[in-house]
């Protein structure tokens, strides 16, 4: 028997505390990405309103309006990253608005040495948003080409168009050129990071699908068990009555009677392994919700008391854990679950929570119809099974209170 409260194995925290909602982990990762790009820009442009305030030159006030719109097209790209990775930029207007302004600012930026490598910046940000939308052997093609073309900057600056970068730009830049080139790292790895989530994920749901699965083959086994062994025995016995109607007519008729009563057994069995009459064991089926939820990846919190003394009670409760268990991985994305057992000498209560239902789903939809046999079959011990959603639609719950002896009504 259970003890009073059965807290979640470590294991089984671990592997719920991994499995956070996907959703929260893509914005983390994305405001990552954003923030890492708002404050380069920014430092960039910071900059270069310095040496716009130095020198009041119309082209550096150019400079700084066109990394503006440069910087707000970089962000606006970060979102790509999610659903067109791999496939490419999403159509031609896009690479023109990441681009265009950037390589304005980096033509631009070979006629103002006092601006320095800071106009190339822009473009080496352009080209780390949009070498991930790409391939993988395009992708390091493309951070290649943009290494590249930030490099020959100052020193096509330098060598054509006699523009020799100042001590005092790049002596106030520095840091924009650490960060820039950890940038394409930073990108990668949160990127990188987000596939493994995204993997979890789709394990997590598997593990899902197969517990619903291995419960329907067990099911299917034990119906199996039944009418195979009693079809081939009904086949038998009318075989052997076909022949000895015509030999001994008494025998034929005790092979009949004995067939007529093989199947009506076998009838029996089937009703109640579809009713759930068979042994259900409720302290099973406690310790096997809480597993299969944890493989779902939901946090399932057990708080067990007395196990109730009588068996139709357990065996009800029993088929109410795996019920509810059920519609839990079909109708909700849960990642915390309460199961709380509790006995006395009146009553049996069982109460099961859930958050997160799918938002597809709606209140109505929540329950699932397989509550509505195990309704009736608590209502005939006496008992009562309610469901409630919370004004928030985020929280389901389902309780159960059966008499502590149960007692069948017509």
């Amino acid at each position: 028997m259970l003890e009073s409260t059965t807290p979640a194995t470590p294991r089984d925290g671990e592997q719920a505390r991994g499995v956070r909602g996907v959703r929260a982990t893509w914005n983390y990762t994305l405001g990552s990405i954003v923030f890492f790009y708002i404050v380069l820009n920014a430092v960039v442009i910071l900059n270069m309103l310095a040496v716009f305030a130095a020198s009041g030159s119309p082209l550096d006030g150019l400079l700084i309006a066109l990394t503006a719109i440069a910087a707000a097209a970089q962000v606006r790209g970060c979102w790509f990253l999610r659903t067109e990775r791999g496939q490419g930029i999403p159509n031609v207007a896009w690479l023109i608005a990441l681009l265009a302004p950037a390589i304005a600012v980096w033509v631009i930026g070979l006629f103002r040495p006092e601006v320095g490598f800071l106009s190339a910046v822009p473009l080496w940000m352009a080209v780390c948003v949009v070498a991930p939308l790409f391939p993988r052997r395009q992708l390091w093609t493309l951070l290649a080409v943009g290494l590249a073309a930030s490099i020959a900057h100052p020193v096509l600056a330098t060598m054509i168009f006699g523009n020799p970068i100042s001590p005092a730009a790049i002596a106030d830049a520095w840091l924009v050129l650490f960060y820039g080139i950890l940038l394409p790292l930073m990108v990668l790895s949160a990127l990188w990071w987000w596939d493994i989530v995204v993997t979890l994920d789709r394990l997590r749901s598997s593990a899902a699908e197969l517990a619903v699965t291995e419960e329907r083959l067990r099911f299917a086994s034990d119906l199996h068990d039944i009418q195979g062994h009693h079809l081939q025995v009904i086949a038998l016995k009318s075989e052997l009555a076909e022949r000895m109607l015509a030999i001994d007519p008494e025998a034929a008729r005790e092979h009949i009677h004995e067939t007529r009563m093989i199947a009506k057994q076998a009838l029996e069995e089937t009703r109640s392994l579809v009713a759930g009459y068979r042994e259900v064991e409720l302290d099973n089926e406690l310790e096997n919700a809480r597993e299969v939820l944890a493989a779902a990846g939901a946090q399932c919190d057990l708080a067990v008391g007395t196990m109730p003394a009588d068996a139709e009670v357990r065996r009800a409760l029993g088929l109410a854990v795996r019920e509810a268990t059920t519609n839990i991985l079909r109708h909700s994305e849960a990642t915390q679950v309460s199961i709380q057992l509790a006995s006395n000498d009146t009553e049996s209560t069982l109460v099961i929570s859930n958050n997160e239902l799918r938002s597809s789903a709606s209140a109505s939809e929540v329950p699932g119809s397989g509550l509505v046999g195990l309704r009736s079959r608590v209502a005939a011990l006496g008992g009562t099974l309610d469901t409630a959603v919370d004004d928030a639609g985020d929280r389901f719950e389902l309780s159960v209170r059966v008499p502590a002896r149960a007692r069948v009504t017509a």
